[in-house]
């Protein structure tokens, strides 16, 4: 089915047929994507009315993570292993009520196979029968609650249908000129996506930015998502964005990270209103900024009145740095390694328990990404919170 969107002149396609590739064996998640895909069309995404809900079968009993993990591990045998990474204790919050957060610019499809020019990275390596199993491996091994994601141009054939099937809940928002239009055959266009466990999480609100920089609209977006948490009754809202990118773009981003600052004030406030709460909406904000600490926006963040910090700050030995790298990647131009990926949090409400550690180079490799064993450019960044005493919280 093909439909046009007349705000983000672009289309989406929604297939109905078992024609994408899984490789040579018929597999359960194959299973599972036709079932899912099988359903009526989902709403058009630019539709104010859409309920990103309605697509969710709540009574029906989640697909089983351990068995599509493994049978993400046998379609990619002949691959090298998987990256292995460690969870780094940084914390001593209330384990029991842990919310993993995991926060990853995917790689568009288009984007890795048209445009990004990774000139050491096989295009075999990129091909999308095997190279969602690795997207899919990396969510699975680390089971975050909610997973906020940039890059998103597989969304209504991959990420939502088999998330949904493991029981997320989830909304997406397109760019309106994404540069995966650009490329032959692409699948749309791509954007940021969030998805959280309907089980442990009620939606309260959920808000689509298009982000604005000197009062013009930009190409970039946000989503913030309100959530009240089913397990201690306490309201918080999450962020997914993707900043614009390359050097030279500084100011633009400034303003864009800005903009994102005064519609988090807004939307926190008006949350704390309808829960009639005296203290803060706890915040996290997930998303590739584009830019690195030295930057205006990462400050602006930093010192912003919302008391965000960040959490990937933990794994540094003064607590006051950020790891050396996000993502690592050679091109025509040369290798480029930058951190551009962070988690903020408010810390005057939440711990943070866990981060997760990165590779090294050695493990990497010197190809760098994405390669045969990771599927993209970026790392993924995957961190444990859980809320303080509210006692705490109000002092």
């Amino acid at each position: 089915y093909l439909q046009q969107c007349d705000r983000c002149c672009s289309f989406l396609i929604f297939f109905k047929s078992a024609a994408c590739s899984m490789g040579s064996r018929t597999s359960g998640l194959y299973s599972a994507l036709v079932k899912t895909v099988s359903r009526p069309a989902l709403p058009h995404p630019c539709d104010s009315t859409y309920n990103p809900g309605n697509d969710l079968d709540l009574d029906q009993d989640p697909a089983d993570p351990l068995k599509l993990l493994q049978e993400c591990r046998e379609v990619l045998i002949n691959r090298p292993a998987q990256l292995q990474r460690a969870f780094i204790q940084t914390g001593h919050g209330d384990a029991r009520q842990t919310i993993r957060v995991m926060q990853w610019n995917v790689l568009a499809q288009a984007l890795g196979e048209g445009m990004d020019s990774f000139v050491q990275c096989p295009m075999d390596a990129l091909n999308w029968a095997e190279r969602k199993y690795l997207i899919l491996q990396e969510i699975l091994t680390y089971k975050p609650d909610i997973i906020c994601l940039q890059e998103v141009d597989h969304y209504f054939d991959m990420f939502q249908p088999v998330l949904a099937s493991l029981g997320y809940q989830s909304s997406f928002c397109p760019k309106p000129w994404s540069p995966c239009l650009d490329v032959e055959n692409n699948n749309g266009p791509d954007g940021c996506a969030l998805f959280f466990n309907h089980k442990r999480f009620q939606s309260l609100n959920t808000t689509h930015l298009r982000l604005s920089a000197m009062m013009l609209k930009t190409n970039q977006v946000a989503i913030i998502a309100a959530l009240r948490c089913r397990a201690t009754e306490r309201a918080f809202c999450v962020t997914v964005t993707h900043l614009k990118a390359r050097s030279g773009w500084e100011v633009l981003r400034s303003a864009q990270g800005s903009d994102l600052l005064r519609n988090l004030r807004n939307v926190a406030q008006r949350i704390e209103t309808e829960e009639k709460t005296d203290t803060d909406v706890p915040l996290i904000v997930c998303g590739d900024f584009n830019a690195e600490p030295s930057e205006d926006v990462y400050r602006n963040f930093a010192t912003s009145s919302l008391g965000l910090d960040s959490a990937y700050k933990h794994l540094s030995t003064d607590g006051k740095t950020e790891p050396p790298y996000t993502t690592w990647k050679i091109r025509p131009s040369g290798e480029s390694c930058h951190t551009l990926d962070y988690v903020w949090y408010s810390h005057r409400a939440f711990d943070v328990n866990a981060v997760l550690d990165f590779p090294t180079a050695e493990q990497i490799g010197p190809n760098r990404l994405p390669s045969y064993n990771y599927p993209s450019d970026h790392l993924s960044l995957v961190c444990d919170f859980s809320f303080k005493d509210p006692a705490l919280v109000s002092q």
